[in-house]
């Protein structure tokens, strides 16, 4: 009798979801979100007050394309791995690039978790809509080398076709199963994959677009300094959930994230500050806030594998790194407007070389040591990692740029830079005229 209860009893599936991680996954997710419009605004203040507007738009524009194409091709192309592309390359194209399965959100599923095993503990549709903000901003970081002079159609053929030809790739090298990740190269929040091919982007389309016509000959001071303090404000609160949420839990490896994600801004913005004490007798609020951007983007390739104590150190030495690199960037005088090489580029270069240097398992068993821990191959890990990305970023974002400028102009006409892109793209103002007549004066 008790063995026949015993067969015909139910039997109860352990539901794998736990709902502080989701929590805590969804919370994260919406601060990635608000880092796009606090990088508006920190763009929006560095220019000149008549092109604040499209400067802006060129980061928000992303929060609606992005979303759309992620959702519809883009997160398949970086996550899924269970059917390539395309069969005729041969085998081993799937650690290149994801498959089809999962476009247009074809089995992500929002009561289970994600068939790879890559978060086992949240819904498959929220690990697809965190992915989905760093894919948001990622492009949107490199208007800031082409800012006061690039077409916005340019601009919007331009970051579709690089979320999908070079955000996605990357996105599945490293964190997809792809070849970068079975390397064992360490990407905690996005070195590599956001800052790294954004900043070098950046250089080759400032390049390929040419400087501002009046850049030689004219100072392009910051237009409205608290702008960019209010944006560097956003940029750190969501930098919280950027780091700590590439935990994809809400336990002990959050945490150190978070931290050392606190301490390393803290040390950029403190670093840069003194640089600019000694070297040129006043700290300034731009300084500093380019110095805790630079602390942010140094840590987040090693947040999760590092301890807080080497997040101080990470973020200073990034932020260092980054002051020289902006001044080497203003004597050659190369356009890159809002140096997002200089701190996005280079920083990321930094952040990802030092976490090989101070990756310590202790931290995150899922990683490795680095060379202060008896592990001097991943060091060696981390550099082939920086170059494959330096090389796949400038070279896509080349051949993206060379066909796009056979079919329409990249740049607008010398008449619309005088005027202003927010009259010439958007036909309207940042300021009201009374107030934009100041500033334009101020500017001339």
């Amino acid at each position: 009798m008790g063995n026949a209860l015993a067969q015909n009893a139910p039997v109860v599936v352990e539901n794998p979801i736990n709902s502080g991680d989701t929590a805590w996954m969804l919370i994260s997710s919406a601060l990635v979100l608000f880092m796009t419009p606090g990088l508006a605004f920190f763009y929006g203040g560095l220019v000149r007050s008549r092109n604040v507007l499209n400067t802006m738009m060129m980061s928000l524009l992303l929060m609606a394309l992005i979303g759309v194409t992620w959702t519809l091709w883009g997160y398949s192309l970086a996550f899924d791995v269970s059917t390539p592309v395309s069969e005729g390359f041969g085998k081993g194209i799937e650690k290149f690039i994801g498959g089809l399965d999962w476009m247009f959100l074809n089995n992500v599923a929002a009561d289970k978790p994600d068939p790879i095993g890559y978060a086992g503990t949240i819904p498959h549709q929220v690990f697809m809509v965190y992915q989905m903000m760093f894919a948001i901003i990622t492009p949107a970081l490199i208007s800031g080398a082409i800012v006061e002079r690039m077409s916005f159609k340019a601009y919007f053929w331009f970051v579709l076709l690089w979320s999908t030809f070079i955000y996605s790739p990357l996105a599945h090298w490293v964190w997809g199963r792809g070849w970068l990740g079975e390397l064992g190269a360490l990407d905690f929040a996005g070195g590599n994959v956001v800052h790294i091919s954004s900043g070098v982007s950046a250089v080759v389309a400032a390049w390929m677009i040419g400087p501002r016509k009046d850049f030689m000959n004219k100072p392009h001071a910051p237009h409205n300094v608290p702008y960019v303090l209010l944006g560097i404000g956003m940029l750190w609160f969501g930098w919280f959930g950027f780091n700590g949420g590439s935990a994809l839990g809400s336990g002990a490896l959050a945490a150190v994230a978070f931290v050392s994600t606190m301490v390393s801004t803290s040390a950029g913005g403190l670093t840069w500050a003194i640089l600019e004490w000694v070297l040129r007798g006043k700290p300034t609020a731009v300084g500093i806030a380019s110095g805790f951007l630079a602390g942010l983007v140094g840590i987040t390739p090693a947040a999760g594998f590092v301890t807080p104590l080497s997040g101080v150190l990470i973020g200073s030495i990034t932020a260092v790194c980054c002051f020289f690199a902006v001044s080497l960037r203003a004597k050659l005088q190369f356009d890159d407007s809002l140096d997002t090489y200089p701190v996005h580029g280079v920083g990321g270069t930094v952040g990802a070389i030092l976490t090989g240097v101070f990756a310590t398992k202790a931290v995150n068993s899922a990683g490795n040591n680095g060379l202060l821990f008896g592990n001097p191959g991943q060091l060696v890990t981390q550099i082939i990692s920086v170059i494959a990305t330096y090389i796949f970023a400038a070279v896509g974002t080349f051949i993206i740029l060379k066909v796009l400028g056979a079919m329409m102009e990249l740049r607008v006409k010398q008449s619309a830079e005088d005027q202003g892109l927010d009259i010439n793209e958007h036909g309207e103002e940042g300021y009201g005229e009374e107030f934009a007549g100041g500033l334009s004066m101020i500017e001339e």
